[in-house]
């Protein structure tokens, strides 16, 4: 018996921006002085750090519930099921709907809501609700719809991972290079002669590590925009996420009472090319154990961070076919993990 995945979707946006496309913003230090580096540096040395030569941004005329919509209709038809049997809607996200052009976030009525009338369910015994647990949202949202299932309170959930990140950066910020915006799906079904979910993890820093994700002002101190956006201290949380992101999956291993030799693949939360090297290699130091190849797929290099998104999308892509060296097999034993604000960690091994 198990919570499987039966269902997955995800929409990646058609608006594409390559690192030349930063060639001309003025970017700024956190105490409002200008780089020393010309932007053709800056962007060269990003590269080189995060992997990212490209990113998606959505269309003017959409939001982040739209995406979140979009690719739940896919992963409700990869599942072939009838959308009233859902007995939840979980939609993970930070920002909620941030229309082009506005100052303001929307989050009334919640997204899950938003989700559950585009997708014209009538049924009022299904619930949606938002969880807002930075970019490890989506993997918290599995483990919300394990706990569903796994105790009867539901048989049929839909997760989705969404984010326009796009809608909340400072232009004038280097790390808004990193932020992109998508959405990821899945329906997850309890089912009684198949594992699924083997064991979960999840752990909340917030004594001195609350803020290392914030809003704050443009770096641009000369601007009169009142506005807040997505900030972050880089190193304080690269080496947060090396210290403690590796023994959360070493943990979550331990739980399911499985070898690491007999991990496939970890789809982890894109957030940086190298930090997610760095943390894998870091795990299986700690664990004793040679890190195979191809254990890695990675997507960030042409989507870019999406938070949420990254990891269901990632995963979507990887059944597909569309990440090249990279697939999983039914029986297979993978690792799904993530970190972000908050400051959040969470890890799931899962028995595809």
């Amino acid at each position: 018996m198990g919570t499987k995945i039966t269902g997955i979707g995800s929409y990646i946006p058609q608006g594409i921006a390559p690192n030349h496309q930063f060639e001309q913003h003025s970017f700024y230090n956190e105490d409002g002085t200008r780089f020393d580096h010309e932007n053709a540096v800056i962007i060269e040395k990003f590269k080189a750090i995060t992997g990212i030569s490209e990113r998606r941004y959505l269309n003017n005329d959409l939001t982040t519930s739209d995406m979140a919509f979009y690719a739940a209709q896919k992963a409700i038809e990869n599942a072939a099921i009838d959308k009233e049997t859902l007995d939840y809607i979980i939609v993970a996200h930070n920002y909620g709907d941030v229309k082009y052009g506005s100052q303001q976030s929307d989050t009334v009525p919640s997204l899950a809501s938003r989700v559950k009338h585009l997708l014209k369910i009538k049924n009022p015994q299904c619930v949606g609700y938002d969880l807002l647990f930075g970019c490890p949202g989506w993997v918290e949202g599995m483990i919300h719809a394990h706990a569903f299932l796994s105790c009867g309170m539901a048989k049929r959930c839909l997760v989705i991972g969404a984010e326009a990140l796009s809608r909340v950066v400072d232009q004038h910020d280097r790390d808004s290079m990193i932020y992109s915006d998508g959405a990821g799906a899945a329906v997850v079904e309890w089912k009684e002669d198949e594992k699924g979910i083997l064991a979960y993890h999840s752990a909340t820093y917030a004594l001195d590590e609350a803020h290392f994700i914030y809003f704050g002002e443009s770096n641009n101190q000369s601007s009169t925009d009142a506005r807040r956006y997505i900030k972050m201290y880089g190193r304080k949380i690269y080496e947060f996420a090396l210290s403690n992101v590796p023994n959360a999956m070493q943990t979550c291993v331990e739980k399911a009472g499985v070898e690491v030799s007999e991990i496939k693949k970890i789809f982890i939360h894109q957030a940086n090319e190298k930090m997610d090297e760095a943390i894998v290699k870091r795990f299986y130091n700690v664990c004793k154990e040679t890190q195979p190849k191809h254990i890695l797929p990675m997507s960030i290099g042409t989507l870019g961070n999406s938070s949420v998104a990254t990891v269901p999308t990632l995963y979507d892509l990887v059944i597909k076919g569309e990440i090249e060296e990279h697939s999983v097999a039914k029986g297979d034993i993978v690792l799904f993990a993530s970190v972000g604000a908050g400051m959040n960690i969470n890890a799931i091994v899962y028995k595809v």
